[in-house]
């Protein structure tokens, strides 16, 4: 079977930090991180999906962490074909966007999507020497729907990150449906992409069913949205408003342990970054799973 990492989806969540999960004295930039490393060995950066990260912070991420702890780092929102706003670029590279939203890279100035890739796997770059990057997540968009175009999108995704370790979210269903899911699953396999099984309230118009492909023989991921029946239409708050009961958190034991008998490493994240929910779920799951805290 392969390791199991659990973990959750950022360590500096403001309602996690107003949580009080934090102890004082422990509660600025660095003593954050060192905190959350000592309790879990895997954690998800969800701020570089609103702006590009910076080498001097990989730097000290790896610099701060101990050796075997690994960070999966959410790709930049031009990259994965959301809308962008100016103000999330870089200054010098803001004129090159135009002021309404771009919504995907085939909307968006070839030379600036090329920058962009450059300086986000460039800030990346010491993670990865590091050995601390555990996967660059792309998390498409609910539109990005099986296609043509999308399977372009995917291979050009592919060349973009040759080398890398990747895993893809869908947000569109027909990705996952009971006719789809084993072409989905084949082109995933072909490109070298770890697919992302998801857990979220079911029974929605947005609803991915909860499949748990593993398409690569190094990478599995799970990430638990919580089952919010905002998902779709809430504000944030409402759409990852979840308390996982260890009822539901069980029920998920076998498929876990499924995937990571097909994978050499599985990264189970929690996704419900409301208050202390993630951490008390991600904390319930590694007691469930009988795995000890922190990086072994």
């Amino acid at each position: 079977m392969g390791e199991i990492l659990v973990g959750t989806c950022s360590w500096t969540d403001r309602a996690l930090i107003a949580s009080g999960w934090y102890p004082p004295g422990r509660r600025d930039p660095e003593g954050r991180l060192r905190h959350y490393a000592e309790r879990f060995p895997v954690v998800e950066v969800d701020a570089s999906y609103y702006a590009l990260p910076s080498r001097r912070n990989s730097l000290l991420w790896a610099e701060r962490t101990p050796p075997g702890f690994v960070f999966d780092v959410k790709a930049f929102s031009l990259l994965t074909g959301h809308p962008t706003p100016q103000a999330s670029l870089p200054a010098d590279l803001r004129p090159a966007l135009p002021r309404q939203r771009s919504r995907g890279p085939g909307s968006t100035d070839p030379a600036l999507l090329d920058e962009v890739w450059q300086r986000f796997t460039t800030a990346l770059e010491p993670l990865r020497e590091a050995g601390r990057l555990g996967t660059v997540l792309f998390q498409f968009p609910p539109w990005f729907a099986p296609g043509a175009r999308a399977g372009d999108a995917l291979r050009a995704c592919a060349e973009r990150t040759a080398g890398w370790p990747v895993a893809v979210e869908f947000r569109h269903p027909d990705w996952w449906h009971a006719d789809t899911r084993e072409a989905t699953a084949a082109l995933l396999t072909r490109l070298g992409f770890a697919a992302v099984a998801v857990d979220m309230a079911q029974g929605l118009p947005a609803s991915v069913p909860p499949v748990t492909p593993v398409t690569s023989p190094r990478l599995g991921v799970v990430r638990f949205h919580g089952r919010s029946t905002a998902w779709g239409t809430g504000s944030k708050e409402d759409r990852f408003r979840h308390g996982y009961t260890e009822d539901e958190l069980a029920a998920w034991i076998p498929e876990v342990r499924g995937m990571a008998e097909r994978a050499e490493r599985l990264h189970v994240l929690f996704n419900n970054c409301c208050g202390g929910a993630a951490v008390r779920a991600a904390e319930s799951m590694r007691t469930l799973l009988g795995l000890p805290a922190g990086v072994v």
